[in-house]
């Protein structure tokens, strides 16, 4: 006989997969504070890393001799600073996240107004559409290119 293994739960930012209660409310406080936290976390996450990237690209403003390795130093500083750019404006996607929390309008689709979804939201939790209005968004994505 085979046992059945559990999935192990794997923290998201810190902070422990939600667990709904039989005939819980959707998006009520607790999911809503649940949430919060997980935005908060993320955001805490991104502005270290991008304070870290600040002291490490003032401590190395060293001039390398070499024509190749202040090439590659150039090459590195640019992908680190393109890379601190997308995750500022994550961090945006991240407050305007925390802001429809604040209204009671965060977990639903910003298209057709159903639930987006507990596990969805936990998997990305900047999500404005749900599975079906996110797919129809692709699919009309790939034909206008």
């Amino acid at each position: 006989m085979s046992v059945a293994t559990k999935k192990p739960q794997t923290d998201i930012h810190g902070i422990k997969p939600y667990r709904p209660k039989r005939g819980e409310k959707y998006m009520n406080e607790a999911q809503q504070d649940h949430f919060r936290a997980i935005l908060t976390a993320w955001r805490d996450e991104l502005i270290d890393d991008t304070d870290r990237t600040v002291h490490t690209m003032q401590d190395e403003t060293v001039n390398l001799p070499d024509p190749n390795d202040r090439a590659t130093q150039e090459t590195d500083r640019t992908l680190e600073l393109r890379t601190r750019d997308r995750e500022r404006k994550l961090i945006k996607k991240i407050e305007e996240s925390k802001g429809t929390i604040d209204l009671g309008e965060y977990g639903y689709c910003e298209v057709c107004g159903v639930e987006i979804g507990i596990k969805r939201l936990e998997a990305r939790p900047t999500a404005t559409l749900c599975i079906d209005c996110k797919a129809l968004d692709e699919i009309r994505e790939k034909q206008h290119v």
